[in-house]
């Protein structure tokens, strides 16, 4: 195991870095499901967050997912799900009443594009004692006012020693003003020691530039390492000293729906392992190679589906 320095001195408090919590922030929500030419669509508990937080429960990492939801019949589909899996919730109070609804067209190749029916708006966010990674991102830090929120929460937390990780998962639908997303974006990296994109998401937020430019043009903002995924082509991440890039494992795709989230969580497994963004190129490839693996086994199956660390270790 590699330990940086910061991971070297919570071991010497006596922290075992393998057992470190990571604590999701944001939006549970339903995805109707609408392949191509289909006359019915298809109901499926998902999120971005939610999602992250099982990848993270399936790679049997400690993990607690603060969320809000309403008491509707898309709620009730994510409270049975939620329970159902095993994920640590805890139901935050919210000052909106229904649950988020998207509705994701898939494309012949199983690629998605969405829409939202979005409220967010959280009240109160009590983060566990035990937390040593804060992750939130998408619509939780864009759709108001719970994304202030988010942003003050994300200040704050980093101001208490935790590392904070940010996924800009990129919703044009929430917010198609390009300069104000940028924006956003902007303050949210400048709170954050780890952003990750997709090469979709800088290409819409940065028209014009290389995947890897893009990265840079957010690593300006403060965070030591910014991670972007590329599809089919693999990932790249670029820190202020070090760049790495790796493949993709070829797969039979069924759908990318959930791929980004399963690269994440295994991005955020590894940093809590670590005790921080990885350190150097070696490192940097390895962790890629991981959330990169993670992400594409999940293309193999229908909706958000992330692997478990038994199927990681058996590849």
């Amino acid at each position: 195991m590699c330990i940086t320095a910061r991971g070297a001195s919570a071991r010497r408090r006596g922290r075992s870095l393998v057992d470190t919590r990571v604590t999701v922030v944001g939006e549970t929500l339903v995805d109707l499901l609408w392949p191509v030419g289909a006359r019915e669509v298809r109901a499926v508990p998902g999120g971005s967050p939610a999602n992250v937080a099982v990848g993270l429960h399936r790679l049997e990492r400690p993990v607690t997912l603060l969320t809000a939801w309403g008491d509707d019949p898309p709620g009730a589909l994510v409270r049975d799900h939620l329970a159902r899996i095993g994920v640590e919730v805890r139901r935050l109070p919210s000052d909106a009443g229904r649950t988020i609804v998207a509705l994701a067209y898939l494309d012949e190749g199983g690629a998605a594009t969405y829409d939202f029916l979005a409220e967010w708006a959280p009240s109160h966010v009590p983060v566990p004692e035990d937390t040593a990674v804060l992750h939130t991102g998408s619509l939780a830090t864009v759709v108001e006012p719970g994304a202030s929120r988010m942003l003050a929460l994300c200040g704050e937390q980093r101001g208490l020693g935790r590392t904070v990780v940010v996924d800009l998962n990129v919703r044009p639908a929430v917010q198609p003003d390009r300069d104000a997303y940028r924006a956003v974006c902007a303050r949210l990296a400048g709170v954050a020691d780890v952003v990750k994109a997709s090469d979709e998401d800088l290409s819409w937020l940065y028209p014009g530039l290389a995947p890897a430019e893009a990265a840079r043009q957010l690593l300006a903002a403060g965070p030591a390492l910014t991670v972007v995924t590329l599809g089919a082509e693999g990932a790249l991440a670029v820190a202020r000293a070090d760049e790495a890039r790796v493949g993709a494992p070829r797969v039979e795709v069924v759908d990318t729906v959930g791929a980004g989230d399963a690269f994440q969580s295994a991005l955020l497994d590894a940093i809590a392992e670590r005790g921080g963004p990885p350190e150097g190129a070696q490192a940097l490839r390895e962790v890629l190679t991981t959330c990169a693996l993670s992400a594409s086994i999940t293309c193999t199956r229908e909706g958000a589906d992330p692997p478990s660390k038994a199927e990681l270790l058996a590849v």
